[in-house]
């Protein structure tokens, strides 16, 4: 299987068309984001992935706090320059490790939170940094002037935004060029298209990496009910996941599970070839090497004019399928 490897942007960071996102590899100190994790078997996802070709890992300081970040230092040990690693800073985390859920963007938290996880992830460089979500409290000019120092100190190789606005992504791209803009996009999310978003990155030279690709899971046809979640699972609180929406979704899901019958593939696949197709890069999230395997066979799928027409018609642009998020967690992105 080859990878292709494509541009992340127009600043110099080139990346394989599908990532790996590695959330789901640690608990939450609340309890587990999708269930509980096999460290072993995490690393060795993570270690397939590479075998493949697929080399771009997702992660933030959020998670754990720093459990994920620690993990992935375990897997790249000793590989560290074959990996391209993207994490993320803003959900603000005190002096005793834990979350205090405020988001903090001001250049002192930007400094202290980059050397936090460089030693948790045992490297002395980041190849994409993230603001996690926007500081609504503080000027994105002071975020990412902060997150500019750390390229010239050559702590981190580019500089990424995380579910924010056409208008945050002008003004941070005025400080400091910004080469990637991560926020949820899949059929069952389109938000960014609907707020123009996709069409200012384009303008700017942005590229665009979309996680969540599969809806939450939603798109991988797995989930047929909701006890088919486990009970602490945090999807269980989305509206996405409530009964108003959940069995509308499921029908949405047939539909595209008969295109991909056709096509010979998983619906899965399909969903990430269709982002594929757009040029955007999608991190699916998975703990597992057989799942790992199933979505990066998505690059090999060609979809042509019809079968994007077809997708997009089951799911046209403004269909409602649940917000991605609860009340509070909506407020926080821009």
């Amino acid at each position: 299987m080859e990878i292709r490897k494509i541009a992340l942007g127009d600043q110099g960071l080139v990346v394989p068309n599908i990532g790996l996102g590695c959330m789901g590899m640690t608990g939450f100190e609340e309890g587990h984001m999708y269930g509980p994790a096999d460290e072993q078997e995490s690393i060795a996802t993570i270690h397939r992935s590479l075998e493949l070709g697929g080399n771009f890992l997702d992660t933030a300081d959020l998670y754990g706090p720093f459990k994920n970040e620690q993990l992935i230092a375990k897997a790249v040990a000793n590989k560290r320059d074959q990996y391209i690693i993207a994490t993320k800073f803003g959900w603000e985390i005190d002096d005793h490790d834990k979350v205090t859920w405020a988001i903090n963007g001001k250049k002192e938290y930007v400094k202290k939170a980059v050397e936090r996880s460089l030693k948790n992830l045992k490297t002395d460089f980041i190849d994409l940094y993230y603001t996690h979500r926007l500081d609504k409290n503080t000027p994105i000019e002071e975020t990412v002037g902060a997150m500019s120092e750390l390229v010239k100190e050559g702590k981190i190789g580019y500089i990424g935004l995380s579910e924010v606005s056409s208008e945050t992504v002008k003004r941070a791209h005025a400080v400091h060029p910004v080469t990637a803009v991560q926020s949820e996009y899949s059929l069952f999310e389109r938000t960014v298209e609907e707020r123009g978003v996709l069409n200012t990155l384009k303008d700017l030279g942005v590229g665009f990496v979309a996680y969540s690709p599969l809806g939450r899971g939603f798109l991988s046809g797995q989930i047929k009910s909701i006890d088919d979640l486990p009970e602490n699972d945090f999807r269980r609180a989305i509206p996405r996941f409530q009964e108003a929406h959940f069995y509308k979704n499921i029908e949405l899901v047939k539909a595209i599970e008969a295109l991909a019958v056709e096509k010979n593939v998983t619906s899965s696949q399909l969903a990430l070839a269709w982002i594929i197709s757009k040029g955007i890069v999608p991190i699916p999230g998975t703990k597992r090497r057989q799942y790992l395997e199933q979505n990066l066979e998505a690059t090999l799928i060609e979809l042509n004019e019809s079968d994007l027409l077809r997708l997009e018609s089951i799911v046209p642009l403004g269909t409602d399928t649940g917000k991605p998020y609860d009340e509070f967690s909506m407020g926080l992105i821009d």
